[in-house]
């Protein structure tokens, strides 16, 4: 399902009429790979993964004022800062925003916005940002793409099989969107990307440009002068993340249905933590919380999970939250951790 034909071609029509469009971009592969996208479909326009969490805020909007942006695309963000919206609508700049996450004060937008988000449509689906990019960019050379935003999001695509045909070597027969991430080389692309995301600007920046221009999904496999920094990345950052996890695992043997798990660092991969864990326990909730400073950064996992988490949290002040029904992020003071997992415990009873 996806986007309606008026949808596609009124999302089209905007990339065609802007000189010099700005992406905001979430700062994982489904983020990453709906920009690349839409950047290699329509040739034009920079790309800035978001960073803040949980919300696009107003600093990033000095980033638009450097580069002289004519249009703001924003993609797979569900929270973004009013401060910043007011800012494009005192400098006039129309934005697009592509989601696919459930809305929250959709009234809120001045004309200025045009909100698109498949929830919204008459036949409601939630296929991730990377879809809704293939089917605006229509670029059947970029399915690779494609298929690695789309995994890396947990949703097997319907052209999943025409990929397969097309790279057999690099894909596995799978119903499931998380065997193919975890156990094939397509996979493995995914995985390198949103580890890489997680390096410094420039080295952020040096990979988008390689990737605006890679041709073939081996160019990402095959260690290079190009992509090394990439590779270099994802080999830093899988060997903490595998002793993580291995502890994070350990958790599991307690029991229980809730599986929380806390750690601290320099380094942010809650989301990738709680996503393996719930492919590895299905039937666990799993928490997983990185404190940095005086707030906590939570990756909840679980089966129809959202309505449980945002209850949890409608009493701690100044906690927010939000996400999709099987899969939530949140942000709170590290003080009120105890009393949100007290409070989630009773809930998923």
């Amino acid at each position: 399902m996806g986007f309606t034909e008026k949808q596609i071609k009124e999302i089209r029509e905007y990339l065609e009429q802007s000189h010099n469009p700005l992406f905001f971009f979430d700062n994982d592969a489904d983020g990453l790979c709906s920009f690349l996208l839409l950047r290699r479909a329509f040739g034009k326009g920079k790309g800035v993964p978001i960073r803040s969490f949980p919300e696009l805020n107003a600093s990033y909007f000095r980033k638009v004022q450097e580069l002289k942006a004519d249009y703001i695309f924003i993609l797979d963000k569900p929270l973004v800062a009013d401060e910043f919206l007011k800012e494009a609508e005192k400098y006039n700049i129309p934005i697009v925003w592509i989601d696919h996450h459930e809305i929250q004060n959709a009234n809120r937008f001045s004309e200025l916005v045009k909100y698109y988000n498949p929830t919204l449509n008459e036949q409601k689906s939630t296929e991730p940002t990377t879809f809704l990019c293939y089917q605006v960019a229509n670029k059947k050379e970029d399915i690779w793409f494609a298929v690695v935003g789309c995994i890396s999001d947990r949703h097997l695509p319907d052209f999943y099989e025409d990929f397969t045909k097309k790279y057999a070597d690099l894909s596995i027969e799978s119903k499931n969107a998380f065997d193919v991430y975890y156990t094939s080389q397509i996979g493995k692309i995914a995985r390198i990307f949103s580890f890489a995301l997680k390096d410094s600007i420039t080295n952020v920046v040096n990979m988008l440009k390689f990737l605006v221009q890679v041709k073939m999904p081996y160019e990402i496999l095959e260690e290079d002068k190009r992509n090394y920094t990439m590779h270099k990345r994802f080999r830093q950052i899988h060997g903490r993340y595998m002793k993580l996890l291995i502890k994070a695992e350990d958790h599991y043997k307690k029991g229980g249905k809730l599986l929380f798990f806390q750690y601290g660092g320099d380094l942010s991969i809650s989301s990738d933590l709680s996503n393996e864990l719930s492919y590895r326990f299905p039937k666990k909730i799993i928490v997983v919380v990185y404190v940095t400073g005086i707030k906590a950064n939570i990756s909840v996992r679980g089966e129809k999970i959202r309505e449980a988490v945002l209850k949890s949290i409608e009493d701690i002040d100044g906690a927010t939250g939000g996400g999709h029904e099987n899969a939530v992020g949140v942000q709170m003071r590290i003080e009120n951790l105890g009393k949100f997992r007290k409070s989630l415990k009773e809930l998923a009873k």
